[in-house]
């Protein structure tokens, strides 16, 4: 174990972990002012990718390991590529969780996904229907109307970084990648509804992407520790080379060995790599014919196998049979 790293890849909380961490290179230093919110711990997502029991066995090789980490010193997004189902959304759950750093800020990018959609929302039809209710003066306080957005939550000042998941960045239209090449560089963005009332109204407060309640000063929102961005990508497209240049890329391969018995007991209890061997070994084998196959299938013929094949081998390879079936039709 290398002891410059932060996040060891235990499967295991780790509250001073993130301590550890020495202070960014001076050009990745922001400096806003702390503004104080809750932060709310791991949601259900976490706890469904994760599952219920840390197995004691690595759940990172140390490649991914030192690249994960780099990004974290460095402050810079980790750009997470490989096949569906190899764990590319989990590992942002996984580091969150043994860092100790809180429910996972996510932002499921799809064809029509917008910078500003990762930013904030403001409704301004809403608050034109409120303000023709006689007797209603709520619409005056504009910071009702406005929301930030899992990007925006992300860079909120606070002396802990968030970490932010944006999913599937491959998915979304060809200038989202370009767009957010100044949000990361500079940590910071501006709210124009709110810079315009600046100077009477110099401090308003909005809804988060965790729906709390926080204050935004100035009409801007500056980050001060740097958030952890993991985006990912199935490598349906290539990204421009401005937005390669800003972040550490990792290409994650699929769990295996100790890293799939770590999975599976995960999700299954101790012991249970061993119980289901069987299932396991037909799976790795039917690899061998270079055609794709997600590791979550291995995780659905198990479940099925202990409710519909209680020790019927027979009946259990059937079920692997059935639900291990490749997602395309050739070697890759």
């Amino acid at each position: 174990m290398s002891e410059w790293f932060v996040y060891r890849g235990t499967g295991q909380p780790d509250p001073g972990g993130i301590d550890r961490l020495p202070d960014p290179p001076a050009w990745r230093r922001f400096d806003a002012p702390v503004v104080p919110y809750d932060v709310p711990g791991p949601d259900s997502s976490t706890r469904r990718r994760l599952g219920e029991d840390a197995a004691p066995l690595p759940i990172q090789d140390s490649g991914t390991l030192e690249l994960v980490n780099a990004a974290l010193y460095l402050r810079r997004p980790l750009l997470v590529t490989g096949e569906p189902g190899v764990g590319k959304s989990t590992l942002a759950h996984a580091i969150a969780y043994e860092l100790e750093l809180g429910r996972v800020l996510e932002w499921p990018i799809v064809s029509r996904s917008e910078l500003r959609d990762g930013l904030y929302t403001y409704d301004a039809i809403g608050r034109l229907q409120d303000s023709q209710l006689p007797g209603d003066d709520s619409s005056r306080d504009i910071g009702r109307y406005i929301k930030l957005g899992p990007l925006g939550t992300a860079l909120l000042a606070a002396d802990r970084p968030r970490v932010l998941l944006i999913d599937e960045l491959d998915k979304s239209d060809i200038d989202l990648p370009n767009d957010l090449l100044n949000v990361l560089e500079e940590g910071r963005f501006a709210l124009p509804e709110l810079e315009r009332i600046a100077d009477h109204t110099p401090v308003v407060h909005v809804l988060t992407d965790d729906g709390r309640r926080v204050p935004v000063t100035g009409g801007q929102v500056r980050c001060r520790a740097f958030p952890f961005v993991l985006m990912t990508s199935n490598g349906e497209r290539e990204f421009p080379a401005p937005l390669l240049r800003r972040c550490i890329t990792l290409d994650l391969k699929a769990p295996r060995d100790e890293r799939l018995a770590a999975l599976v007991q995960a999700h299954f209890g101790q012991g249970s790599y061993d119980d289901n061997r069987d299932l396991v070994d037909r799976f790795t084998q039917a690899e061998a014919d270079g055609a794709l196959r997600p590791t979550d299938q291995l995780l659905n013929a198990i479940f099925l196998a202990q409710h519909a094949a209680r020790g019927e081998v027979h009946r259990r390879g059937e079920i692997s049979d059935l639900l291990m079936q490749p997602l395309d039709r050739g070697p890759r």
